[in-house]
């Protein structure tokens, strides 16, 4: 490529691409020295859906610390919550409001997909055209609850007179939908109280006595207070797990796979557990605005891979006792689709369990 191809590219708008793509030209004998790159003297927001404290923001601010480490002008990166309706809000905008630019990504809940699936009015995006970057994690989810009071087992909660009252943000959350989950395929009834800002809420909520029950994922109930104070005082009792396996962290608490085999749920209901639980394979995912450049998500998918694999981030997340288990953005392209692809009778279900 001669330099004046260079400066005619330059002078048509193509300088971005220029300093993207190309790291230096040979003419002749000369060495050229690299333009600028695109992210040098930037600032990437992180913007995370749920409050302050959770181990989503834990999350985002470890990866904000070394993703610019594998980005082409070492860009600064920084953590904006902004918590509400499961996410929602913080998806809206990343969504809408987000400048294409590669410069504001998302880290929604992992179950963002249910609120469009259903049709909710409230969402203003479509997640099969986010640019998904890739997630950290995959995981199960757990019920618990107050170990003082009566309900001892599912089975508890099935004969109860009066229904436990567990909290949660959104419809869309793990923490709404896995008590409706349990109401359709064995036969449960939870009394659900919505509109907490996160998870850090619902904690002390339950602390409170407001709620004395919720589901979270397994990796921030066994990684961050005030659940290790909780086991360690035995203030919180484990019901059920979303795992295929019982995770060896809390054996004495049956999957939902094996409690559907207990009280003999209908394929119907399996194969309503099958699209709700696929959130579990987004983990806490990062995802850009829809329409940025091919090269930016390029650029970006390449820098959360190589971060999640930095041994200062993986000593970090040992330490604070994050799970890593990593899947790629084009995993999670591929399954943003599938999980909009159902039959209309199964998106009934699906309408029923988020009824609010």
């Amino acid at each position: 490529m001669s330099l004046r191809v260079l400066l005619t590219l330059s002078a048509l708008g193509f300088a971005s691409w220029v300093s993207l793509v190309v790291p230096y030209e040979f003419f002749g004998n000369k060495a050229y020295a690299q333009p600028t790159p695109y992210y040098q003297g930037k600032t990437i927001r992180i913007i995370v859906g749920f409050a302050s404290g959770g181990l989503a923001d834990r999350w985002a601010r470890l990866l904000a610390r070394y993703m610019p480490k594998y980005l082409p002008g070492n860009p600064d990166m920084i953590v904006q919550t902004m918590p509400g309706g499961g996410s929602l809000i913080a998806s809206n905008y990343v969504y809408n409001i987000a400048k294409p630019d590669g410069l504001t990504v998302g880290m929604p809940n992992a179950a963002l997909y249910l609120d469009q699936l259903v049709g909710r009015q409230e969402v203003k995006f479509d997640v099969r055209k986010f640019e998904w970057i890739g997630t950290q994690e995959k995981w199960s989810r757990i019920l618990y609850l107050r170990a003082d009071t009566p309900y001892k087992t599912i089975g508890d909660v099935i004969r109860a007179k009066e229904p436990p009252k567990c909290g949660a943000s959104g419809t869309a959350s793990g923490a709404y939908f896995i008590p409706k989950l349990l109401e359709e395929t064995v036969g449960t009834k939870f009394n659900l109280v919505i509109g907490y800002r996160g998870g850090p809420e619902i904690d002390l909520a339950m602390e409170r006595g407001e709620v004395i029950c919720s589901a979270r994922d397994m990796a921030a109930h066994f990684s961050r207070e005030p659940f290790l104070t909780w086991h360690h005082k035995n203030f919180d009792r484990h019901l059920l797990q979303t795992a295929r396996k019982r995770d060896p962290r809390v054996p004495e608490a049956p999957t939902i796979w094996e409690l559907m085999n207990e009280y003999k749920t209908p394929e119907a209901g399996r194969r309503l557990a099958e699209v709700l639980l696929s959130a579990d394979e987004f983990g806490r995912a990062m995802m850009a605005t829809p329409g940025t450049p091919p090269e930016l998500v390029k650029i970006l998918r390449a820098a959360y891979a190589k971060a999640l694999q930095d041994p200062g981030l993986l000593a970090e997340a040992k330490k604070g006792r994050m799970d890593v288990d990593p899947s790629p953005g084009e995993e999670l392209q591929a399954l943003a689709k599938k999980v909009l692809e159902q039959p209309p009778e199964v998106v009934e279900k699906v309408k029923k369990i988020l009824d609010n």
